[in-house]
């Protein structure tokens, strides 16, 4: 039996690791730790069998608490999700050699290089991967950059964090001003331009390197979208499912360049965010450094990189990875989630063909 660490256990993507690692080995103990007492995670019957309230990553008492807690609870391997927290560990190991316990991830490099979209933007610069993007801050809003170099209809959000924080579609100079006067907590963004396109993503695993496997879906509709001024939450609420070549080999000559420009080898689980713009060519949105929300509806149709990490922190290896670099569902998936329910999968979008109002 193996002691399994899930932090941040309050968010999506680290609940449906936990429900997953639950199917595949219903005898592992799974302990999930989160700053915030009320965390989901812990409340959800079933979901693990001890949970504990942890102090911040950024504080002194995090890493002393995380050492005791590993020790003491004798645990295997941890999942590691929140990204500031990864970006942490990633600092531990570079100052002691080693993790607390083992882990998969890549370098704090890589890491804190994609967490900052305004970083990942600057190594991207010129290139085909990204929309013309520049940073802009409250104090620096760069308004005749923002008009002469960008343009309008262009696309604002947030530097870091994910759910679309701080989104929206601006059209003028008037409502960019706006926008940044209502969110005046938000001290930094990026403004790209904007994209028609499909929204795709594609999660992906690297080993020393090696770019080991890699699948794409479709993200059509969003949960709650009349919510957000943008129409986009984060949190999908239709999707498809994808074999198209294209998306991994795009997105690993990503990720080969960003090796090239910070001389760190790929490593961990990466996950992108992408928009095709008017013509139907790839760009890149976003990074994160960790499974996303999907991982778990994924391996629901048989590409499952949850049970892949479990294979490579036991192993300290990846020999028992599939290599499958442009992964091919074996039917055309579709998905819907929403809120406080489990996602469903179907086998094809005919199941709506016969549906309609009556």
């Amino acid at each position: 039996m193996k002691t399994v660490l899930i932090t941040g256990i309050g968010g999506l993507t680290p609940r449906s690791i936990a429900k997953t690692i639950r199917k595949n080995h219903p005898e592992y103990k799974l302990i999930g730790c989160d700053i915030d007492k009320k965390a989901m995670g812990f409340f959800m019957q079933g979901l693990l069998d001890e949970y504990y309230v942890c102090p911040r990553c950024t504080s002194d008492e995090y890493f002393p608490y995380i050492e005791k807690l590993v020790k003491e609870k004798h645990i295997d391997y941890a999942f590691v999700q929140p990204e500031r927290e990864i970006v942490e560990w990633g600092d531990y190991y570079d100052k002691h050699g080693k993790y607390p316990c083992p882990v998969f991830m890549g370098s704090k490099l890589l890491s804190v290089s994609l967490k900052d979209k305004s970083i990942m933007a600057e190594l991207l610069e010129g290139t085909e991967f990204i929309p013309k993007t520049i940073k802009v801050t409250q104090d620096d809003p760069r308004y005749e950059d923002v008009e002469n170099e960008i343009g309008f209809p262009c696309w604002i959000r947030a530097t870091e964090g994910t759910g679309g924080l701080g989104s929206l579609r601006l059209d003028d100079i008037g409502s960019y001003k706006s926008w940044l006067f209502i969110n005046a907590g938000i001290p930094e963004f990026t403004v790209s331009e904007f994209l028609t396109g499909r929204h795709l993503a594609n999660q992906m695993l690297y080993y020393n390197g090696e770019y080991v496997k890699g699948a794409a879906l479709e993200c059509a509709e969003y949960v709650m979208a009349n919510t957000a001024p943008s129409h986009v939450t984060g949190n999908t609420h239709f999707g498809r499912f994808l074999n198209e070549d294209r998306i991994n080999e795009f997105c690993d000559r990503c990720v080969k360049y960003l090796e090239n420009k910070l001389g760190v080898p790929a490593h961990g689980i990466l996950s992108f965010d992408l928009k095709e713009d008017k013509n139907g060519d790839i760009k890149v949105t976003e990074v994160n450094i960790r499974h996303m929300a999907y991982t778990g509806v994924m391996s629901q149709v048989g590409f499952d990189l949850i049970e892949d990490t479990i294979k490579i922190m036991e192993d300290g290896n990846c020999d028992r990875v599939e290599r499958a670099q442009f992964y091919h569902y074996d039917k055309p998936y579709v998905f819907l989630r929403d809120v406080d329910v489990e996602p469903i999968v179907l086998e094809s979008e005919e199941v709506f063909d016969g549906l309609s109002c009556k």
